[in-house]
C-alpha cells in the first residue's frame, strides 16, 4: 500500500515525460494520477488504527544486506497525516498548474516525482532510504524555480539548493555517526517505534553533538532563524504550484525531522535544549510577523508568514514535558496540528496570490487594491485564507493555535505570552493585506482592464485546500486523534 502510495506519482512523471503526448492529454494524465495518489494517501490515514497505534502498513524488505540496508516503509499517527496533506497538496498544484503553456510534460514530471519525494520522507523507517529521498526532492523544486519560476528564479534557485544541500552534509554525518555506533540504520527501532530506542551511551560523538547536527539539517528546512533566509527568495520566484508545495509539504520536512529524529531518539537532549528551542521559536515568530508588515510583494509577504506560523511549531516541540514533571502531549500534538494546518492555509494563500498575480500581472501590493468586486471568488477565498491564517474560530488554524499555546503556557510562560503577541501581529498584518489588495476604490488601471475571476479548475483547487480548513476547524478530532497517537508514540517513557 506504501510503495502504491509513494512511487504512484514517479511512474506518473515516467510515462508523462517518456510518451508522446500532446498538453491537454498531460494534464488529464497528471490529475488522474494526482487524484489517484489523494485517494491512496487518504486510505493510509482512514485506515490506520487508531487504538492499535504504533508503525503501521509496515513493509519490509533487505535491500544492502552488507550494510543492514533495508527497504522499510510504515506509517504512524503523524506521519499518516502529513502523507494525507502531501496527497491532497500534490492534486491541488496540479490542477493550480492547469494554464502552464511552456514545456508542458517536463513541468508536470517535476511536479509528480516531487510529490514522490516527499511521501518517501514522510513514510521511509530506514536512514538511508530517508535520506535518499531527502535529496530526491531537491531536483524536481531546483528545476520547478528555475525554470518555470518568475524574477531572479535561477539565484533563487541556486540559493535554495545550497542551504538545503548544506544542511543535508550535516545529516549525512550523523545519521553515520549513528550507525557506526548501533550498527543499524532501523529509524523506527532507534526512535522506539519498534526497538528499544537509541542509547546516548553507545554513540561515538557526544550526544548532544550529534542532536545538534540532526538539529541544523531540520532547522535549514522548517526554516528556524537564522538560517530562513532562502525561503522568501524560493517563493517569490517559483511557480504557484512550486510555492504551493513548498509552504505546504517541503517545510514540514523540517518539522517532522525534528519530531522524528530528534525528540524521538535524543529526548533528554531535545529536554536540555528545550529552553533553546522557545527562545529560537519566539524569535521565528515575533521576526517573522514584523518583516511581514515592511514586504510590498504579494508572495514575499506570505513567506515571511510563513517563517512566523512555523515558529509554533518549535514552539510546541519546546514543551516536552509538563511543569509537574509529567509528559503533556497537548503542546506537542498542536504543534504537529500547526503542520497540517499550516500547509492548507498557506498553500491557499498561495494559490490566490497566483491567481492574482495571472490576472493582473503584478505581485506589488500598492498597485492592487479594490479589485474583490471583479474577482469575486478568489477575494473570497483570499478572506478566508487570510481569516483562517489569523486563527479565526471555526477554522483549523485557530485550534492548533490554540492547542500549542494552552500547553505550552504551563511549561513556558512567558514564551507563550510572546507566541500570542505574534498571533496579535498576524491578525493586523493580514487584515491590512486584504484591505490594501482586495478593497476600497477601484483603481482606474482595473477600471479599464478586463479582470476575470476563477475558471472551474481553479475553483476545484482552491476548494480542494478550502475544505479542510473549515472541517478540521470545526472537528479537530479527524486530525487529533490521530496524531495523538503518533506524539504518543514519540513522548511516551522517554522523558523523565
Amino acid at each position: 500500500m506504501l510503495t502504491a502510495t509513494v512511487f504512484l506519482p514517479l511512474a506518473g512523471a515516467l510515462l508523462i515525460a517518456l510518451l508522446p503526448l500532446r498538453p491537454d492529454h498531460v494534464r488529464r494524465a497528471a490529475a488522474l494520477v494526482g487524484t489517484a495518489d489523494f485517494l491512496l494517501a487518504l486510505a493510509v490515514f482512514a485506515g490506520y488504527d487508531r487504538e492499535a497505534g504504533g508503525l503501521q502498513w509496515v513493509e519490509r524488505t533487505r535491500w544492502v544486506p552488507g550494510l543492514a540496508v533495508e527497504y522499510h516503509l510504515g506509517v504512524d499517527g503523524l506521519s499518516a497525516t502529513l502523507v494525507l496533506l502531501t496527497g491532497l497538496l500534490g492534486l491541488a498544484a496540479i490542477f493550480i498548474s492547469w494554464g502552464i503553456q511552456e514545456r508542458v510534460k517536463e513541468y508536470f514530471a517535476w511536479l509528480l516525482a516531487l510529490q514522490t519525494a516527499v511521501m518517501g520522507v514522510f513514510t521511509a523507517q530506514d536512514f538511508v532510504l530517508f535520506f535518499l529521498f531527502w535529496e530526491a526532492e531537491l531536483v524536481p523544486m531546483y528545476f520547478l524555480i528555475a525554470v518555470w519560476g518568475s524574477g531572479r528564479r535561477e539565484y533563487s534557485a541556486l540559493k535554495f539548493l545550497v542551504f538545503t544541500l548544506t544542511g543535508s552534509a550535516f545529516m549525512l554525518v550523523a545519521l553515520l555517526v549513528v550507525y557506526f555506533s548501533t550498527g543499524t540504520f532501523n529509524m523506527a527501532d532507534l526512535a522506539g517505534l519498534t526497538g528499544p530506542g537509541l542509547d546516548p551511551a553507545r554513540l561515538l560523538w557526544p550526544a548532544w553533538l550529534v542532536w545538534a547536527f540532526f538539529f541544523v539539517a531540520f532547522a535549514v528546512k522548517l526554516p528556524i532563524w537564522p538560517l530562513h533566509t532562502w525561503l522568501p527568495d524560493a517563493h517569490t520566484d517559483a511557480p504557484t504550484a512550486g510555492s504551493v508545495m513548498l509552504a505546504g509539504v517541503l517545510l514540514k520536512m523540517g518539522g517532522y525531522g525534528l519530531f522524528r529524529v530528534n525528540a524521538s531518539m535524543f529526548p533528554q537532549v531535545t529536554q536540555e535544549a528545550a529552553p533553546l528551542l522557545a527562545a529560537l521559536a519566539v524569535v521565528n515568530i515575533l521576526y517573522g510577523a514584523m518583516v511581514v508588515f515592511r514586504q510590498q510583494d504579494l508572495k514575499r509577504l506570505i513567506a515571511y508568514s510563513s517563517v512566523s506560523h512555523m515558529g509554533l511549531v518549535v514552539l510546541g516541540l519546546s514543551a516536552v514535558k509538563g511543569v509537574d514533571g509529567s509528559v503533556s502531549p497537548v503542546a506537542l500534538t498542536g504543534a504537529a496540528l500547526q503542520m497540517f494546518t499550516h500547509g492548507t492555509i498557506t498553500g491557499l494563500l498561495f494559490v490566490v496570490a497566483g491567481l492574482v498575480y495571472e490576472r493582473t500581472h503584478t505581485r506589488y501590493i500598492p498597485d492592487l487594491g479594490g479589485i474583490a468586486g471583479k474577482m469575486p471568488f478568489i477575494a473570497t477565498v483570499f478572506v478566508a485564507a487570510a481569516l483562517a491564517s489569523l486563527g479565526l474560530p471555526g477554522t483549523s488554524g485557530f485550534v492548533a493555535e490554540v492547542m500549542t499555546l494552552m500547553g505550552t503556557f504551563p511549561v513556558w510562560g512567558v514564551p507563550a505570552a510572546l507566541g500570542a503577541v505574534g498571533i496579535v501581529l498576524t491578525t493586523g498584518y493580514l487584515l491590512w493585506l486584504l484591505q490594501r489588495s482586495l478593497f476600497g476604490p477601484l483603481p482606474e488601471r482595473w477600471q479599464r482592464h478586463p479582470l476575470s475571476d476563477a475558471t472551474p479548475v481553479e475553483k476545484v483547487a482552491s476548494l480542494l485546500l478550502l475544505a479542510p480548513i473549515f472541517l478540521i476547524g470545526f472537528f479537530p478530532r479527524l486530525l487529533t486523534d490521530v496524531l495523538r497517537v503518533g506524539i504518543e508514540g514519540i513522548v511516551q517513557g522517554r522523558f523523565s
